[in-house]
Order: C-alpha cells, then structure tokens, then sequence
C-alpha cells in the first residue's frame, strides 16, 4: 500500500523538477564546491521555475501549493549529491517563520523575493557557546524607542554568505524567564552593524557557504519583530516539527541515492571473474540496506501525511530525525566498503555523500536531543 498519494500534477512536477537539476545543477556541482558557494544565478534560476517557497500563498507570489511539492523538490535536490543549494532550508524552514507570523506589511515587502529567488534566507539561532539550547542564547536585542538595538554573534549559519534576509534569535536582557526572552526578528543584510564573517571551512557540505555572523550596535526597526514579543521560543518550537522533518527528508533520500549508485558500482565491478554483486556477502549487505531505507521511507512518509493533516507529531518526527539520520549513516558508511579503494576517491560520488550525510544527525536538533524529547514525552 502506498501511504502517499501523489496526484498526476506531483508526478509532472518531479519530472520537471528532475530535469531542471540535471541540466542547471548536477553539471555545475563539481566547480560549487571547490568555489565553496553556489552563485545566486541558481537560486534565481529555481525561483523562476516556481521551485521556492511553493507554499507561499499566490497574494505574495507563490503557489500556494501544498507540502508534498516540497518534499518532491527536497527529495530530488538530495539526488543531486551536494548541499550548497540549500532551497530547503530557504522555502520550508526559513521562509515560513516569515509566511505564519511577519505583519502584512514585511510579508508583501519581502515573500515575493523569496520565492523569485531574489532574496535568499538564513535562520541564525546557534551561537558559538550554545547549540540546540536555545533558551540560553546570548545574543540580546533591547528596544529603543521605535529601533531594537542587537548585539552577539551567530555561528553554523547556513547561507550566511549569500543571504539577504536573516531570521534572528535574540533575548531581551531585561526579562528573567529565559523562555519568555527570546524575540525573533528580521534582519537585512547590509544593515549597520551586521557583519557577515568568515566562512567555515568543513569536512563535508563544501558548497555550502556556512558562516559567522557578528552584530554590534545593529540597529533595526522593532517592527521587524515577528509575533507578539516574547513569542519567539514558542515560535521556534512549532516550527521545529517541520524543520526535523525536513532532515528526515534528506536523510531516507541521501540513504535511496546511495544504495542506487553503489547497487549500480556492485553490477560493474568485477573480482574474481564475476561482478562483485554475485557475492553472497554484497548481496547481503545491499539487501540489508534496502530494508532500512524501506522502513524509514514507511516511517517518514506516514509522518508526512500526519504533518500535512495538521497534527502534533513532535515526538514521532523526533523519533523519525534520530532514526533516519543514523541510518543514513550507516549506509554511506558500508556502502564506502562495498566501492573498495574506489569509495575513498573524490572521484566517486559516494565520497561526497559519506562526507555530506555525518552533519545530518547533528543539526535541528542533536540525535540525543531528540532522544531526550521523546523521552521525556514517553515519561520516563
């Protein structure tokens, strides 16, 4: 039984959509990542083809389409085997903060560039001292008059280089709940006193242009708070859901992806006289493989449809980040041992996956953060 129904139009969709990155991506990927950055030419390329914010409602230029769009769009970028282009995290976690709780004035000032992919988005939550607790975040924003004056340091910032828009994660120093503290704002770039600093370098997502954010002084409209002030964790914690979805996502895709090119690699390479997928122990291991990528894929898709209905599934898709992440893992690593020598070369494409998979199970999110939510839902 097949848990999701994709309509004839989802099926059109993928199709467009896969050829779309075989012509403007794949070919393009190679040079992204010694470059450390995907120009923002690509963005806009994916924003005129309506493949940005597909949710956003058609008022503000969007389609007003539903999630399965951008499940198809995510589960097809992960094909691609790079992660510079980060439309994910630009249309489904970025970009709804400012669709459910911006003031109708920043929603028509700024949704239209994000889904041309004129504007390109970027979340800054984590700091330097302070990962997945974020009611302990430092960096502070303190009114002043009809100005909020913010002042810290980001850090892990997807899109830091590239982006035009931040949603920012400050607290109010005055306010001793540290829960009831944080705001979240929209930040521009180029404002005064926001410094995008240096991109990290990192052992995998080399086109991804992760950066260091510092704000002295910066000052911006306190109009440009999203939501009811003191709104912000409470905000962050209803998106989360969607976010770690999200990464399950990319998780169960990167895992089929693998399992695909090194099904393909077992067929072509010959030992002994004979492919190597004619040996009991790679027949094995491919099969136990499959397995788990099938049972993630029967998890996810079914907290899919659960999202989609609008329901809590904090703890299942909790469960599912963990679980699929872990697995990804795993994969990427036995699927290395199965390309032999050849897996470790940067010529083949499992490298790059091995490498770009391991990050999965640490943002949104650590796995043993979402262990210690699950757990203390199950009451133990």
């Amino acid at each position: 039984m097949q848990i999701i129904e994709y309509s004839d139009e989802h099926k059109i969709f993928r199709q467009s959509v896969r050829k779309f990155f075989e012509k403007e991506v794949i070919p393009y990927v190679e040079q992204w990542e010694e470059d450390g950055i995907v120009p923002r030419e690509a963005w806009r390329k994916m924003g005129e083809q309506g493949f940005l914010c597909m949710d956003v409602p058609e008022e503000y230029g969007g389609l007003g389409a539903d999630f399965l769009y951008s499940v198809i769009v995510t589960e097809e970028l992960a094909r691609t085997n790079h992660s510079g282009l980060a439309a994910p995290l630009h249309s489904d976690v970025v970009v709804p903060y400012i669709t459910s709780f911006a003031s109708e004035e920043l929603k028509k000032k700024h949704l239209p560039g994000c889904v041309s992919g004129e504007c390109i988005t970027a979340v800054a939550m984590t700091e330097p001292n302070t990962g997945s607790d974020l009611a302990s975040i430092k960096t502070t924003a303190v009114q002043d008059g009809d100005e909020v004056v913010i002042n810290g340091q980001k850090t892990f910032t997807s899109n830091g280089i590239n982006c035009d828009l931040l949603v920012l994660a400050a607290r109010d120093p005055e306010v001793e709940d540290p829960y009831a503290a944080i705001d979240l704002y929209l930040v521009e770039a180029g404002t005064d006193g926001f410094e995008k600093s240096r991109q990290i370098k990192k052992m995998g997502w080399h086109s991804q242009d992760t950066a260091e954010l510092f704000f002295s002084d910066c000052r911006i409209p306190a109009a440009n708070r999203l939501g009811q002030k003191g709104s912000g964790f409470m905000m962050m914690m209803q998106k989360l859901q969607q976010e770690r979805l999200m990464c399950s996502i990319v998780a169960v895709a990167a895992a089929e992806f693998m399992i695909d090119i090194t099904t393909e690699y077992c067929k072509e390479r010959k030992a002994f006289g004979r492919p190597i997928s004619k040996f009991q122990n790679t027949r094995f291991k491919i099969v136990e493989m499959t397995t788990e990528a099938r049972l993630g894929r029967t998890f996810l898709d079914k907290l899919i449809v659960d999202h989609m209905e609008g329901q809590n599934v904090v703890v299942e898709v909790s469960m599912a980040k963990y679980w699929t992440t872990e697995m990804a893992k795993r994969v990427a690593d036995q699927c290395v041992q199965l390309h032999g020598g050849y897996g470790y070369c940067e010529e083949y494409p499992i490298a790059r996956a091995f490498r770009d998979v391991r990050v999965l199970s640490i943002f949104a999110g650590t796995n043993e953060i979402m262990k210690t939510i699950a757990a203390k839902f199950m009451g133990l």
